[in-house]
């Protein structure tokens, strides 16, 4: 617990100080949100207040696990470093995908960013890339924990493979999703990935563990910014790279099943919008006063730190009962 204790420490002071460095340098290249016109009105105030801060998650999580790599090496844990690279690189590579949507919008001015098919096409080939590498590069098998019943159960792998690249690509959508108010899906994020990492722990997956304390003081140090009122935004950059880091975290715990019930909010958010537009298409009427959910609940009159810290303590209830239930 020592180097999980270490690198969360470090990370989180990482973080802050790039966002020192980084908010500023955001602010002068004027990269502030768009806000939507059909959105809630009380967000308009945030309109230019700077985003792609989750820029400063992926500097800190490049550079601490890399130090983390380099330490584990010389200290004759080389199988434990070289298991950290995977998860890395799928996390890392959604970020520079949200990077990209990201600078198309607000450096660009494209509105429309990314294509979303070349969006979509790319989160698709990383997503291919972990999982293959997953089950025949580091042969963790395709069995599935099954929470409550507490056992494996082995799928084929031509079911398997396309299973978890579905769990990858529902899971940053349902992140994503979740990312519209301050503080919101970092405060989530946060607790959800707390939880994996707990379970790498009991598990005594290492790579999981040490992956994601350094991830946990990453955004912790985001948090200091991001909580209402908000001084930076973590724009696609942010939301795909966290939505990567607890699918690739889950798949490799061969848990993805859990998080049907510790990122049931995420979850929620996502079905508010299926709900909504299928709804609507069929009646023309509306079953929400807008999606995803946090949007109806603050423009019922909630105000947007109860939204989040109802949320997250809904999180946090839902953890503690996977823990429970695993």
């Amino acid at each position: 617990m020592k180097i999980e204790t270490s690198l969360l420490i470090i990370s989180f002071f990482v973080t802050v100080i790039l966002g020192i460095i980084i908010i500023p340098i955001l602010r002068k290249f004027k990269v502030g949100q768009i806000e939507r016109e059909d959105g809630p009105k009380s967000h308009l105030k945030k309109q230019g207040t700077p985003t792609m801060g989750g820029i400063m998650m992926i500097i800190s999580m490049i550079l601490v696990v890399t130090g983390a790599y380099i330490y584990l090496s010389v200290s004759n844990q080389g199988d434990l470093a070289h298991n950290l690279l995977p998860i890395l690189l799928l996390t890392i590579g959604f970020g520079l995908i949200g990077f990209i949507d990201d600078f198309k919008k607000l450096v660009l001015k494209n509105t429309k960013g990314l294509k979303p098919s070349y969006k979509m096409l790319g989160l698709l080939i990383i997503s291919v890339a972990y999982v293959v590498y997953l089950v025949y590069g580091l042969h963790i098998g395709t069995e599935t924990y099954i929470p409550i019943a507490k056992e494996y159960v082995t799928m084929p792998v031509y079911l398997y493979i396309p299973f978890a690249i579905l769990v990858i690509l529902a899971t940053t959508n349902a992140v994503n999703l979740t990312d519209g108010i301050d503080g919101l899906a970092s405060s989530v994020s946060a607790i959800i990935i707390t939880c994996l990492t707990i379970i790498g722990i009991l598990f005594g997956h290492q790579e999981i563990s040490v992956f994601g304390s350094c991830v946990i003081g990453t955004v912790l140090g985001f948090l200091m910014f991001n909580l209402h009122p908000a001084k930076v935004f973590m724009g696609d950059t942010g939301s795909l790279l966290l939505g990567g880091v607890v699918s690739a975290m889950a798949l490799y715990l061969k848990m993805p099943l859990l998080l049907l019930v510790i990122a049931l909010v995420p979850v929620i958010e996502t079905l508010s919008v299926i709900i909504q537009v299928v709804y609507f298409k069929k009646t023309g009427k509306r079953v929400f006063k807008m999606t995803p959910i946090h949007h109806h609940f603050e423009l019922s009159g909630w105000k947007e730190n109860k939204i989040v810290v109802i949320f997250s303590l809904v999180t946090f209830i839902l953890c503690i009962i996977g823990l429970k239930i695993i």
